[in-house]
Formats: C-alpha cells, structure tokens, sequence
C-alpha cells in the first residue's frame, strides 16, 4: 500500500494553521476535472468540493479568473497536482500556504515521459498519474484525509467511500486481466499509466504535443514499422482524414485522458479500457 504519512502530517499542520485564520472553515477546493471526479467520489452524500478550473480543461493553458484567484483565498484547503501538469495555476499556488501538491509527496507510482518511438526521457516525469488505477485510490486515500480535517464529523463518510472507491476500482481493473496485449500509436502519449492495466503496448506517436501537427517523416515512420496491419491510433482530439490515409488501416478513438466525457471517475475509468481493448482489438 502507498504510503501517505507525509501528506497526513502536513495536512494535520495546515489544519492547526488554520483554525487561526478567517478562511472559510470547511471548503475544499480541487485545480480541474480528473482531480474533482476523484474528489466526488470522496464526498458522495456530502457537498462536494469547489473545482478551479472546467472540464477539458487540467491546467495546460489559460488563466485562471478573478473568482478562482478569490475561492483560493476563501478556501480551507486547496488540492492540485502540481506545476509539472498545471502550469496555469502556479503564480497563485506555488506559495499559498494552504496549498497541497499532490506532486510533491512519493505516494504515487511515476513513469517518465516519452519520445515519439517509446525510449524513456531520463530525469522527466509523465503528470497523468490519474490513469493508474493504484494512484487513483491512493489519490482517493489521501483527499478522504483532506477532506476529514475540513470536516471531521463526516469522517465515516468519507473514509466508507473511500474503501467503495477501491472495491469498485479493482474490479474494473480485474475485468480487463484476461485481455491479449495488443500494440497501439498514439496522437500524443499521454496514455501510458494505463498500459499495464488495459493490456496494450505503446507503438509510437505521431507528436511530441497534440497542438502540433505531426511530421511527414514520423508518419512514414510508423506506417513503415507498424507491428501490425491493423492499428489503433488513440488521440484527445478528432484526427484528420488525411492523415489517418496516409497511416493506411487505422482505427481512430478519441480518448479524453483529462476524464472530462463522465462524471464518475470508476466508470469514465472502465469505458476508456474498454472501447481501447475494442479499438486495438479490431
């Protein structure tokens, strides 16, 4: 199990902080959608936390509005994953003293980021850390203590659906055991936390970021060493049809990583497995 005693004791020293101050007792606010999904399921039965930014949105770009800059201030605790993902969000939570970046404590298993052809970049980090299904509990572990030391009468609650969270999220993982592992391409990897679990072995990738169009010669590249005739491509966004010709035989999903096609965080999970094992699987 992940260890979570360091997070424990910080949020144990920001509650004591706290009680000292005019915040508003009780309010705990998440930076975007995978981060609220993960909240949700903390705080079902309950009001649920305030969420920084909106759907589709996990803090690439943009700014953050006069409202959210208030709801930091007003706010118990504020729960983000950190400046590797969301770098919108850093000028005003890089400092806040009632900050908590998830980021910044080694609960989480962390795989390094990519190049186009798979090879690990040394001394990086891949911030999806949501897709693996043991980060998501331990996640889950650590907002039910956030959310208890904001308010500890619903500490049963809290923790109950916390261990129905793991159930659940287990068993999603376990219908997915039997599957054949089957090669994938990419649009852009931001899918890999989910490998090992979905049964699927990253191929390549078209672009090192999905705003930027994909190389003619990396193109070639996959269509020439494709490990088989059929291929799935999954992609954040619609691709065009001129280039799904030119990779010739592929298969197209439209996979939202940032969670934001749901509104439970299990199911949107599940259905991600299991239209990829479709889609490879063709």
């Amino acid at each position: 199990m992940m260890k979570l005693n360091n997070l424990t004791k910080k949020i144990a020293c920001l509650s004591i902080l706290f009680l000292a101050t005019a915040v508003q007792a009780g309010t705990v606010t998440v930076s975007n959608y995978p981060l609220a999904l993960l909240s949700n399921a903390v705080t079902e039965g309950d009001t649920p936390a305030q969420v920084l930014l909106s759907a589709g949105d996990v803090g690439h770009h943009g700014s953050l509005s006069p409202s959210g800059v208030k709801l930091i201030k007003d706010s118990q605790f504020v729960v983000w994953f950190g400046q590797e993902l969301e770098q919108n969000l850093v000028s005003q939570l890089n400092l806040a003293p009632n900050a908590i970046s998830l980021y910044r404590f080694k609960a989480f298993h962390r795989l390094p980021l990519r190049e186009l052809d798979g090879t690990p970049r040394p001394n990086t980090f891949d911030p999806h850390i949501w897709l693996d299904p043991n980060n998501a509990k331990a996640i889950v572990r650590a907002l039910a203590v956030i959310h208890t030391h904001a308010n500890p009468t619903k500490k049963e609650l809290y923790h109950a659906n916390a261990k129905k969270f793991a159930e659940r999220m287990d068993k999603a993982v376990l219908d997915m055991a039997n599957q054949k592992t089957m090669s994938y391409w990419a649009y852009h990897d931001s899918y890999q936390y989910l490998e090992n679990f979905v049964k699927i072995r990253f191929a390549g990738g078209l672009t090192p970021d999905h705003h930027l169009s994909p190389k003619a010669s990396q193109i070639r590249h996959l269509t020439t060493t494709r490990p088989s005739t059929h291929m799935c491509l999954l992609s954040q966004g619609n691709v065009s049809a001129g280039i799904i010709n030119k990779l010739g035989n592929t298969s197209v999903l439209v996979a939202q990583e940032d969670m934001s096609d749901g509104k439970d965080f299990v199911a949107v999970w599940q259905k991600l497995a299991q239209d990829v094992n479709r889609c490879v699987g063709r």
